[in-house]
Parts: C-alpha cells; structure tokens; sequence
C-alpha cells in the first residue's frame, strides 16, 4: 500500500533521506525509530504529500508523487489519519466541533456526521466529553481526540508521530492500546517514537531509520 523508492530528499543541500527503498503492507503495525533529526519527521511528510522526493518516488494506495497532479493531493489525504505529539486541536472548538470540522472539510452529510462523531469517541472512550473543550481535558484525554479525529474518514493509513511522547506511562500504555484496536480492525498503522520501551514490548515490524536509510527491519514473534 506504501512504497518509497530509491528516495532521496535533501535540506539546505545536506541529505536527510539517501536512496531509501521501504514497503509497508496493508493491516500492519510499523514501529519508525531513530535518533532525533534522523528524519522520521521527513518521512511522515513525503507519506502524506506534504514534501516531495529529489529523486526516487514515493506511491500510496495509487497515487505517485511523480505522476500525481495538485488537485489529487487532497484525495490522498482524506485516506490519511494523522496524530501528532502535540495534538493540534482547534481550542475556540469543544470536542464535538473539532470532529465535525474535519468532516465538513470532507462534505459528509450532518446526519452522518453525528453518527461518525459518536461513534469514533465511543471508540477511544471519550463519549462523555463531547462538549468539553480542550483547555478541560488532560493530556491523554487530548491526545484520544486527536486519534479520535485521525481516524473519523475511516483512513487506510494511520501515522502517528511520537503520540505518547508528552504523556505519562499508564496514559501512553493506553493510547497505545487504542492504536492497537484500530489496527486490529484493519487499519495500517506507522508510529514514530523516541520510546524504546514502548518498543521493547512491541510484538510488530520495527524500523531503524539511521543515515538517511532505513538500517533495520525486525519483526518479534509472540513467544510461545
């Protein structure tokens, strides 16, 4: 479903990705880790668009950044799910109107709309905060949010980049339980983390970005 190829991407004429080659398969669990400024962010941003290779190609789910047109990107992007460290939650907005903010954007009718709303809070515990707005949540309330609204257009893809990164060790253990129950139904999931001990538990693929190219690829078995 997502392939890099031979991608090179440079800032300020210094490589920060070189000749890097990934494939990730539909219903995985990816672990991304490597030291800050290894450029997992980068790569998050070639994923979804945002940033386009020097050279090489990177494909999603059909579409190529050396044939895909403008108008297309946003297409691409509504099969994204995006959660990011430090939420990026619209504070004038209750939890409610941050969930319907992103299916207006996608034209979803109001009806289905409230039924998508209720559905995805049910699905990360968070139905009775519905009216709050999020100076009233915790971190972790914040971060189910910002899961909530990732995955509200039932994306193919979930990224999340260090989403336990601000959060205490019993709330981080269960965002990742969430994340966890998302992909159980389907969803492909890439999570980049500074947190080894999260890895360290991982029973999925995990991969090493180091010098611009991915260095690793483990996959732990469930001992018996």
């Amino acid at each position: 479903m997502l392939e890099f190829n031979n991608v090179t991407f440079l800032y300020d004429k210094a490589p920060v990705l070189s000749d890097l080659s990934l494939t990730l398969e539909e219903g995985n669990f990816y672990y991304l880790i490597g030291k800050s400024g290894a450029g997992k962010t980068t790569l998050f941003q070639l994923i979804y668009f945002n940033l386009f290779p020097g050279e090489g190609s990177v494909s999603l789910n059909g579409f190529n950044t050396e044939t895909i047109r403008s108008s297309d990107i946003p297409k691409i992007r509504k099969k994204l799910g995006i959660v990011f460290q430090d939420f990026k939650l619209l504070e004038d907005k209750t939890v409610s109107e941050n969930l319907d903010f992103v299916l207006r954007i996608t034209g979803t009718g109001r009806k289905e709309r409230n039924k998508k709303i209720l559905k995805v809070l049910a699905d990360v515990g968070l139905s009775h905060k519905i009216h709050n707005f999020p100076n009233e949540l915790s971190g972790g309330e914040k971060q189910r949010v910002a899961i909530a609204r990732a995955i509200i257009n039932d994306p193919v893809l979930l990224l999340a980049d260090e989403p336990t990164g601000n959060l205490d060790p019993e709330t981080s253990a269960e965002i990742m339980e969430i994340l966890h129950k998302i992909n159980a139904r389907g969803t492909t999931v890439l999570l980049a983390t500074h947190n080894y001990n999260l890895v360290k538990k991982a029973k999925n693929k995990i991969l090493k970005l180091e010098n611009g190219k991915i260095i690793k690829v483990v996959l732990k078995q469930k001992s018996a």
